[in-house]
C-alpha cells in the first residue's frame, strides 16, 4: 500500500532517524478515502507516548467542536491526519516546542496527492495557516480565523482548541456561535 511505503520513507529520513531508533514511529493518518484532512502543529507528548494523535484535552475539544464521537474521529478513512510534524518536538518555554521546518514541505505533498477526495483541509493554529495559507492570510490569526469563509471550501481556519486558550474563545464569542456550526456541518456532509 502507498501509504505503509511513505510511512516507511518516513521513518528511513535522516532527519528522524533519533525518532526511528527509539522506535517511535510517524504519528498520521491518511486513507485514499478521507474527505477532511487535519492539520495542527505536532502530536504532543502524551500522544506520542499513547501513539494516538489528538489524545489528549485539545484533542476532547476538537471532537466536540466537529461533533464527532471519539469512536468516530479515530475509526474512519474519511478523516486524514496530517500535523505539521509527525513527531512530539519537545517543550519549549510556553507549550511545545515549534513543527521542525521543512518536515510539512517535504511530506505532506506526497501524502495529498494519493488522497485526491479531500474536499476541506482544517487548519489548526498558526503553523499549519502559515504553510497552507501563506500570503493569503489576514494580520492575525483571530482575523483569519475569524473570515475562515473567505478559505472555504479548500480550507477552514480554526483556532488551536488546546486548554491554554480558554481565554482566546472567552474574549471570541462569535467563534463558537458564528463558526462552529459551520465546522460541524462541513464535518457531518463528508462523513
Amino acid at each position: 500500500m502507498i501509504f505503509e511505503r511513505i510511512k516507511q520513507e518516513i521513518m528511513a529520513d535522516p532527519m528522524n532517524e533519533s525518532y526511528t531508533k527509539m522506535e517511535i514511529p510517524p504519528l498520521f493518518k491518511a486513507s485514499a478515502e478521507a474527505r477532511i484532512a487535519i492539520v495542527g502543529q505536532a502530536p504532543g507528548q502524551k500522544a506520542e507516548a499513547t501513539r494516538l494523535f489528538w489524545n489528549d484535552l485539545s484533542g476532547d475539544r476538537l471532537r466536540e467542536w466537529m461533533g464527532v464521537s471519539r469512536e468516530m474521529f479515530y475509526s474512519t478513512n474519511r478523516i486524514a491526519h496530517l500535523p505539521m510534524d509527525f513527531y512530539y518536538p519537545g517543550k519549549a518555554k510556553t507549550g511545545d516546542a515549534p513543527p521542525r521546518k521543512g518536515f510539512a514541505e517535504k511530506w505532506h505533498p506526497l501524502l495529498l496527492r494519493e488522497m485526491p477526495n479531500i474536499e476541506t483541509i482544517i487548519l489548526i493554529g498558526n503553523y499549519a495557516q502559515k504553510y497552507y495559507l501563506d500570503k493569503r492570510r489576514e494580520k492575525s490569526l483571530t482575523e483569519t480565523v475569524r473570515n475562515f469563509h473567505k478559505y472555504l471550501p479548500e480550507y477552514f481556519p480554526l483556532v488551536h482548541p488546546s486548554p491554554l486558550n480558554l481565554g482566546w474563545l472567552k474574549q471570541n464569542p462569535w467563534f463558537e456561535k458564528d463558526v462552529l456550526p459551520v465546522l460541524r456541518e462541513i464535518v457531518i456532509r463528508n462523513l
